[in-house]
């Protein structure tokens, strides 16, 4: 680093659904390098989109639905340690809930994502230690206590959609 330069922190801004239908929850299974998690369909944001955005991208590219976002659940500050590496993360992580509208069966699903699967509140409760993140079952339960914000409280300027 050059002298007098700054090292800034820099959290890595990432975007999820809570997805709901029937009484069951949408969840991707993923390989990771600590073995299959389950998680949120979720990823990293994009240059050029809001965070609404990314997590319609992210729901079609993860499991394979067109998602609509309504309402914000709740943002989320965490923090981990990657386990082969010892690196540092902190992720920010805005998490959506909204409509899921079509199926794409036929659309391959993203890099490293196994398959989906449907699961009850009761059952995602249940095992912890599949999880890939804590945040999965903390939005789960800000879902689950009505917790809602509107999407018009983020604000996105026009500069961020410039090419």
């Amino acid at each position: 680093m050059p002298s007098g330069a700054i090292d800034r922190w820099k959290p890595h801004v990432t975007v999820a659904a809570v997805l709901e239908q029937d009484g069951r929850f949408l969840l991707v299974e993923e390989e990771t390098s600590d073995g299959l998690k389950l998680n949120n369909p979720a990823g990293h944001l994009e240059p050029g989109e809001s965070p609404a955005q990314g997590c319609a991208r992210e729901v079609l590219e993860e499991a394979a639905w067109d998602f609509a976002p309504e309402a914000l659940v709740g943002i989320y500050l965490n923090r981990f340690t990657k386990t082969r590496t010892g690196e540092d993360i902190t992720y920010l992580r805005f998490a959506f809930c909204g409509k899921l509208l079509s199926h794409h069966a036929w659309r391959p699903l993203d890099t490293g994502i196994v398959r989906t699967v449907w699961m009850t509140a009761q059952e995602i409760r249940a095992c912890r230690e599949r999880h890939r993140s804590p945040l999965l079952l903390k939005s789960l339960e800000d879902y689950l206590a009505g917790q809602r914000f509107p999407l018009s409280l983020m604000h996105v300027d026009p500069s961020v959609e410039r090419s």
